[in-house]
């Protein structure tokens, strides 16, 4: 969506980042299938691939667990795991210069059972406002 004019010939694009910080009780483990998951909720929020996904799995105690990486023509999807504590914790970046449906997001969540998901949506346009909404996910409310 395209909002601001910079000259007759150039508008800036929407800026939405949301960063998402979940416990989940089925975490991604494996580079492959993950970074396949990672394609799939990137294709769900309609973003373009430029890079990536980049995979790498750390087994460094306590910090063992999976991050991937990708470049999307708007910006990036970055996704963190530590899966040595039960439940495990998951953390998602998603920033693009574009429209972002953080539903949408947090439906792709789903497969990984979370028990505890806490958000930030920022609205990073024209300043960093950081929004706070309420989400029916999994037939409970996400606050």
């Amino acid at each position: 969506m395209v909002r601001q004019k910079i000259n007759s010939r150039v508008k800036l694009l929407e800026h939405k980042h949301i960063i998402i910080r979940a416990e989940v009780l089925d975490p991604p483990r494996a580079e492959q299938s993950t970074s396949e998951q990672v394609k799939t909720l990137i294709n769900d929020i309609g973003m373009k691939i430029m890079m990536g996904p980049f995979a790498a799995r750390s087994d460094m105690v306590g910090n063992a667990g999976l991050t991937v990486a990708t470049i999307i023509e708007t910006s990036h999807v970055v996704l963190h795991t530590w899966d040595e504590v039960s439940p495990a914790l998951m953390q998602l970046d998603v920033y693009t210069c574009s429209h972002l449906e953080p539903k949408i997001v947090f439906n792709w969540l789903e497969q990984y059972k979370p028990t505890k998901i806490d958000y930030k949506y920022i609205d990073r346009e024209f300043k960093l406002d950081f929004k706070r909404k309420k989400f029916k996910v999994f037939a409970k409310e996400i606050v």
